[in-house]
């Protein structure tokens, strides 16, 4: 039931004096680092160098988070509905998607050393990243835990308890990206199915954003303290918010549709479809390759390589 009163203990849940600095910190490392290994990547391939605009999506990102973590709206947060689902929409959906088409694991790949790269590359292959990074199991873990956060007393537990409250940004953004990794990330993945699999798991997520929202809005099942209005806002910020964001997935995702070529038989014969590779079959790098920023003849190592072709098409890393 949706509380219609004022709900005093969110007002004693005011940000500790550390949090912005730490988290100011935080994202300022992120974007630094991304900076200057794209730096290195230019500098290791002069031939294949790195796509401004992937620096300029992942610093995108950054900004994002930094807009939902630090004042004004962290403050408002605490204390508002309303502010409350606007952070949830950007660490969850808007930076997540900013950050992964910034396609951080590729860069890392074309700059750490040839033994390091192996490495990543062997935890990208194993069973348990093979299981997280399946389409199901990122809706799931992004879209399948917002009743449990909304339908549940979880929400206002939250907002009187400091620990928990950073525990729910950090699965928003976590599980964010990883549904924006596997389903149109230009990062190699471990299991990734086609473009009309994945557009089908998007249309779940889509209706599942609609249906909780319309719940929300109406007071059905949820556990929400605060009052009715602010609860209507937020339902409708989810609503056309997720829409949105949704949608620019959905155009990220169709920038790798590429449709399968067909070779022509023998005259009366029907052509057979060439498909393409399965996807991560060639995640792991080889020395000299110029996978990990080593130069070589070879060209560089990019996402259509392990399997999701085209989406680098036209733009060079």
């Amino acid at each position: 039931m949706t509380g219609h009163g004022p709900h005093g203990h969110h007002q004693q849940s005011a940000a500790l004096p550390w949090e912005p600095v730490l988290v100011s910190l935080v994202l300022t490392a992120a974007a630094v680092g991304y900076v200057v290994l794209a730096a290195r990547a230019r500098r290791a391939n002069p031939r294949a160098g790195w796509s401004p605009w992937r620096t300029g999506l992942f610093l995108t990102g950054t900004a994002l988070l930094a807009v939902a973590l630090l004042p004004p709206l962290a403050t408002a947060a605490h204390g508002d509905f309303r502010g409350h689902m606007l952070q949830h929409l950007l660490v969850g959906m808007y930076a997540p998607l900013a950050l992964m088409l910034g396609a951080p694991v590729t860069l890392l790949l074309r700059t750490l050393p040839v033994a390091r790269a192996r490495g990543l590359t062997r935890v990208l292959r194993s069973r348990p990243a093979r299981l997280i990074a399946h389409p199901v199991t990122a809706l799931l873990l992004s879209v399948g835990t917002l009743p449990v956060l909304y339908f549940t007393p979880l929400y206002n537990a939250s907002t009187g308890d400091e620990a928990l409250h950073w525990l729910l940004h950090l699965h928003f953004l976590l599980s964010g990206c990883l549904f924006a990794w596997v389903i149109a990330g230009p990062d190699p993945a471990p299991t990734r199915p086609g473009v009309p699999a994945r557009l089908v798991v998007l249309g779940v997520a889509i209706t599942a954003h609609a249906l909780l929202s319309q719940a929300m809005y109406a007071g059905f099942l949820i556990d929400i303290h605060a009052p009715v209005a602010q609860v209507r806002a937020g339902a409708e910020a989810m609503y056309y918010g997720g829409d949105i964001a949704e949608l620019l997935l959905a155009a990220a995702l169709v920038t790798t549709w590429r449709p399968a070529r067909s070779t022509a038989g023998p005259a009366g014969t029907a052509a057979r479809p060439v498909r393409p590779p399965a996807t991560g079959a060639h995640l792991a790098p080889s020395a000299g390759s110029g996978m990990t920023g080593e130069t070589s003849p070879a060209p560089p190592f990019t996402a259509r390589q392990a399997g999701n072709s085209g989406f680098h098409a036209r733009t060079r890393h």
